[in-house]
């Protein structure tokens, strides 16, 4: 018969799996959201809301489900393994930015309507950061579910690309601009989504912060300029 500590890994484990799908389910939709503005299609964005809609209903089931654990283990009075505190926490840590980028996505796609509307061209440098974007959060999904630090760090250094995909739209869109090939309109909408593109990223740096934490006890930080191992003081 099992025993606590053997039962408690088991949950944790069907607990991770669960966020690994919501961290799948998230990527799909920022994919879809993506896909509408590509499609200058306003009924695929208004779709998008549905997903979001899943996405919330797993995150607070999730959560509920990482409370009970904890509560059963406290009642039962049992000493749970450090890895094992540490995994449920993580995993209460990471839900909760999954669900931010999923808002995120959703914030994609109400723009689809004013770049619909406007007439002008996506510049490439959009597809090229969009396409950058999707990749990090497959990435650092990837990196949670094989508790993979060395993919987690490729996640960080993913973020400076994204924020230099974002400088290259800027450019071009001035450009565009200034021959009178964009309207202000799109560019503020192209601007707008860049700008959730990086908090997207934002979001995804956090999660490999974890991932790095519960697989290999290492804590990074963003520092001087670069991200860094550092040793917390007890």
């Amino acid at each position: 018969m099992p025993n606590s500590q053997d039962m408690f890994k088991q949950r944790i484990d069907g607990l991770k799996a669960d966020l690994v799908r919501q961290g799948r389910r998230v990527q799909a939709l920022m994919e879809a959201s993506f896909e509408a503005i590509f499609a200058c299609d306003p009924a695929a964005a208004d779709r998008i809301a549905e997903l979001d809609e899943a996405v919330d209903r797993v995150d607070v089931d999730l959560e509920r489900a990482a409370v009970s654990l904890l509560t059963d283990a406290t009642g039962e009075a049992a000493a749970m393994k450090p890895e094992h505190l540490r995994m449920v926490l993580t995993i209460v840590k990471i839900n909760n930015e999954l669900e931010r980028v999923a808002d995120l996505g959703v914030s994609i796609a109400e723009q689809v309507r004013t770049l619909a509307g406007c007439g002008s061209q996506l510049p490439a440098t959009f597809r090229v950061m969009a396409n950058s974007c999707v990749g990090v959060l497959r990435d650092v999904t990837s990196a949670l579910d094989r508790l993979d630090p060395a993919l987690a760090k490729v996640v960080l250094l993913s973020e400076e690309a994204i924020g230099q995909f974002k400088q290259a739209l800027i450019r071009d869109v001035h450009q565009q601009i200034s021959r009178g090939a964009m309207s202000l309109d799109f560019a503020s909408g192209l601007h707008d989504v860049a700008g959730y593109c990086i908090s997207v990223a934002d979001h995804c740096t956090n999660i490999a912060e974890q991932v790095m934490y519960v697989a290999s006890g290492k804590i990074v930080r963003h520092l001087h300029g670069k991200w860094e191992e550092v040793t917390l003081k007890a």
